[in-house]
């Protein structure tokens, strides 16, 4: 199991808050029992799509919980994708307040299953990034209403998610630094994403801080180890 670590390790000390994803460890567990075993690992939680979960059941695992998916359909550059990441963004937050969570993820457009895009997009024009940063300035009005912050993820475009628009840490950097409102907009550094599709970590980071809201890490590439 290339995650066992977590059961070796229980007591390990960090400077940092350290989460576990729950949709990518002891998948031969019912995934309210995943959330239980990282809870009891010491772990806070991150879970993906809200909707495939029993909400007040894992509320009741007495769990911490990092971040969620804060959106259900949706994109950022075009003015119907726009309304509906909007309309799904407000739908998502009484669930996250439900279990405690602080962080709500975005992507620059609905994924399928396969982490791959709903709508795919091989060119992104000068008029799409402009909508795109309008569209995350509001994204950042509801998280500032509703005291939460919305995080814009980047992934990788060569491996695991082809024809994403927005998809590069640079990207992402780029629209999140120009709204600058990272109370409320920040950065989910995805690392693994970031060294497959651009590298450069050490520096990345250093002009990503003042926006970064989490960092993901995995092992590069396959995800296989923690």
């Amino acid at each position: 199991d290339p995650f066992s670590s977590l059961e070796r390790f229980p007591d390990m000390s960090s400077p940092f808050t350290l989460a576990v994803s729950s949709e990518m460890v002891f998948l031969d567990l019912p995934p309210v029992e995943r959330v239980r075993r990282i809870h009891a690992l010491g772990f806070q939680v991150e879970i993906w799509d809200w909707t495939k979960h029993d909400i007040a059941a894992l509320a009741a695992t007495g769990a911490t919980f990092s971040s969620m998916t804060g959106y259900t359909t949706g994109r950022l550059a075009d003015e119907a994708g726009a309304e509906e990441l909007l309309r799904t963004a407000a739908a998502s937050i009484p669930v996250a307040k439900d279990l405690g969570i602080p962080r709500l993820n975005l992507h620059g457009t609905g994924l399928g299953d396969r982490g791959l895009p709903v709508q795919p997009c091989e060119t992104v024009t000068g008029a799409m990034w402009l909508k795109a940063r309008d569209t995350l300035s509001r994204i950042a009005d509801l998280g500032e209403r509703h005291g939460v912050t919305f995080m814009l993820e980047n992934l990788n475009l060569p491996l695991d998610h082809p024809g994403t628009p927005f998809g590069r840490a640079e990207d992402t950097l780029a629209l999140v630094s120009s709204v600058d409102r990272p109370a409320h907009l920040g950065l989910n550094l995805d690392l693994y994403h970031a060294q497959i599709g651009e590298g450069n970590l050490i520096e990345l980071c250093r002009r990503a801080l003042p926006w970064i809201a989490e960092i993901q890490v995995a092992d590069e590439i396959g995800r296989a180890h923690v």
